[in-house]
C-alpha cells in the first residue's frame, strides 16, 4: 500500500492542491493578506490557498498532533533587518497564524483533520486514507523507475 511517504512532496502536495481546490474555499482577505511579518507583499500565486492547504495537511498528518505555534514557525521566514540600510541583524520571524488557522478550520468541516483535546491537530482517519489515496494516483502517473518498488 502506498502512502504519503512514498512520494515526492512536490508532486503529492500539487495533485493535494488540485484536488482540494474545489473542497475549500478561498476567504476575500486573502489577496491583501501577507504571508507573514517579513514579508512585503500578499503571495502572487493564483491557487495559493489551495497549496497552502495541500501543504498544511500533508504536515499535520506527518508530524501528528501539532499546534498552530509550530505551524507558524515552520511556514516563517529570516528577516533581514532595515531595508533601506540592512543595520539590524537577520532574525527568525514567524508565519501568518491567522492563514494557518483558517485553513485548519475548513480541513476540520471538510473531516480530514481533528483536534486531539490539549495536543494540537492531528489527521483523522479519513484524512489519512484522502492522502493515501492521492499518494498512490500519484505514484501511478510518476514516470520514475526507482519508486516502481512502492508500487
Amino acid at each position: 500500500m502506498v502512502t504519503l511517504y512514498d512520494v515526492p512532496a512536490d508532486a503529492l502536495i500539487d495533485e493535494l492542491a488540485d484536488r482540494l481546490a474545489d473542497r475549500i474555499e478561498e476567504p476575500g482577505w486573502v489577496n491583501y493578506a501577507k504571508t507573514g511579518s517579513s514579508k512585503e507583499l500578499p503571495p502572487q500565486q493564483d491557487d495559493f490557498w489551495a497549496t497552502r492547504a495541500a501543504s498544511l495537511l500533508r504536515k499535520v498528518a506527518i508530524d501528528g498532533p501539532v499546534g498552530v505555534d509550530r505551524l507558524s514557525t515552520a511556514y516563517g521566514d529570516h528577516k533581514q533587518g532595515s531595508t533601506r540600510y540592512r543595520v539590524a541583524a537577520a532574525h527568525s520571524e514567524a508565519g501568518s497564524k491567522k492563514i494557518i488557522r483558517t485553513i485548519l478550520q475548513q480541513l476540520a468541516d471538510e473531516d480530514l483533520v481533528s483536534t486531539a483535546q490539549g495536543e494540537g491537530r492531528v489527521a483523522t482517519p479519513e484524512g489519512q486514507s484522502f492522502l493515501d489515496e492521492v499518494a498512490a494516483d500519484v505514484l501511478a502517473e510518476l514516470d520514475r523507475p526507482d519508486l516502481e518498488k512502492y508500487a
